[in-house]
């Protein structure tokens, strides 16, 4: 699964947050109207407000229910970018582990049914290893092809960390390579062995692309780069076309149910959509299973 790198566009000519002076935004608090971005953006009656709007609101500090929240509903942290970094941190540990045993990549990966050969592993998820489905999504052999996904994971997954808030962050990230694997099990050769974090990071691009209509920015930068890496997809035979498309898939179903749940069932919406994506890629494991078995 070979993901070529690609960057979060920014919008153009847009002023900067006034507590974050590098993040451009087209979203303004309704009170002082002064700019503020996904991370500063507290939900009003009417539009969003600042922090320090918030505070004098209620004459000290927030309450908890009115306490800074991002654009999908999700806590401010004072390192947005953490779980990006976390994951980007076992991707090369795994990675470091495969080059000191080669044979754990065989492991690792996502192979349906192992064809009969000498010296060879015999089992793979049609024989219960369903945590191929994971482990797959961790797993390089090439520097070339853990530094374009790990490239791309900070590029997209940071803000996209800082717009959602870690649980939902996470939620997308996982739920897209899930169902990039599942997909991947479903309708390619089940000897063929998949490998990679480009499931999860099309996912990203998918809820990128979703997250910046959300909030009016232009969407023909992400457009270009996600039809530049479609191209390759498509273009190269060794690249999981399925696990991309999967990826994207569920990363733009869950993105959308992510910015654009109703405030009062927020938490229900964003996590029941995660949930009925889960059923599908249990689905489809389960018919792809029955199918080799």
């Amino acid at each position: 699964m070979n993901q070529e790198a690609g960057s979060t566009p920014e919008a153009q000519n847009l002023p900067g947050c006034y507590r974050h002076p590098e993040r451009e935004t087209g979203i303004r608090c309704t009170r002082c109207e002064r700019p503020i971005c996904p991370e500063c953006m507290v939900s009003a009656s009417v539009g969003f407000h600042c922090p320090e709007c918030v505070r004098e609101g209620s004459g000290g500090p927030a309450p908890a229910a009115t306490r800074p929240r991002t654009l999908a509903g999700g806590a401010v942290t004072a390192d947005p970018r953490l779980f990006t970094k976390i994951l980007i941190g076992i991707n090369v540990a795994v990675f470091i582990a495969i080059q000191a045993n080669a044979s754990l990549a065989a492991d690792l990966s996502l192979i349906g049914a192992w064809p009969p050969a000498p010296f060879q592993p015999t089992e793979g998820v049609a024989d219960g290893q369903y945590y191929r489905l994971v482990t797959s999504m961790f797993a390089h052999q090439e520097v070339w092809h853990i530094g374009f996904n790990m490239l791309s994971l900070w590029w997209l997954g940071g803000p996209l960390e800082a717009a959602l808030g870690r649980a939902r962050y996470l939620a997308v990230y996982f739920v897209s390579g899930l169902a990039g694997s599942a997909l991947a099990y479903l309708l390619a050769d089940p000897g063929t062995q998949t490998l990679g974090a480009s499931g999860a990071i099309f996912g990203l691009f998918g809820a990128t692309a979703v997250l910046m209509r959300r909030l009016n920015y232009d969407l023909r930068p992400i457009m270009a780069l996600l039809v530049i890496n479609l191209i390759f997809t498509f273009g190269w035979s060794s690249i999981s076309w399925q696990a991309h498309i999967g990826g994207l898939v569920a990363g733009v179903v869950t993105g959308y149910a992510m910015v654009h749940a109703p405030r009062e069932r927020r938490s229900l919406v964003q996590y029941g959509t995660c949930a009925l994506v889960l059923l599908v890629i249990v689905g489809m494991t389960l018919l792809r299973t029955a199918q080799l078995t």
